[in-house]
């Protein structure tokens, strides 16, 4: 399922850090742009970090902003963004991987979380995804 929802299209890369907000809204873009979720969603999920804090860094260097699929989910999706420098949240907590999760339903994302899961948790991967320049660099991880 990911290497169908997480196409080229998905895929963006930076050299520069941003703002953890601004961060947010570039790699929420392809899923707007596709029309996977509208914009209520990205705002919802910054609304929600400022209120609950940094809980979309689920370990050191990642990120997955997400929110509710009643926030503004209009099908499954899921959007990268890699970059070179560390974004920083409040406090000392930061992420260089950002995989904005937009689920339609309660269900629906669990194989995509289960794939995503399965590169995060092997080390070898995970630095491969840290080190990725391109969008092949990426597939060859799934």
């Amino acid at each position: 399922m990911l290497e169908t929802k997480l196409t080229e299209e998905m895929v963006q890369f930076t050299s520069e850090a941003k703002s953890w907000e601004e961060t947010i809204r570039i790699a929420s873009a392809p899923l707007l742009d596709k029309g996977s979720i509208e914009p209520r969603y990205v705002e919802k999920i910054i609304s929600n970090v400022k209120e609950l804090g940094p809980y979309i860094i689920l370990m050191p260097n990642v990120a997955m902003p997400h929110a509710r699929p009643e926030d503004g989910v209009n099908e499954t999706g899921i959007s990268l963004l890699v970059s070179k420098e560390s974004v920083y949240f409040q406090g000392e907590k930061s992420a260089r991987i950002f995989l904005v999760l937009a689920s339609s339903d309660a269900t629906s994302h669990l194989e995509l979380l289960k794939e995503i899961s399965e590169i995060l948790t092997d080390e070898e991967k995970l630095n491969e995804l840290l080190a990725a320049k391109n969008y092949q660099d990426i597939k060859n991880l799934f």
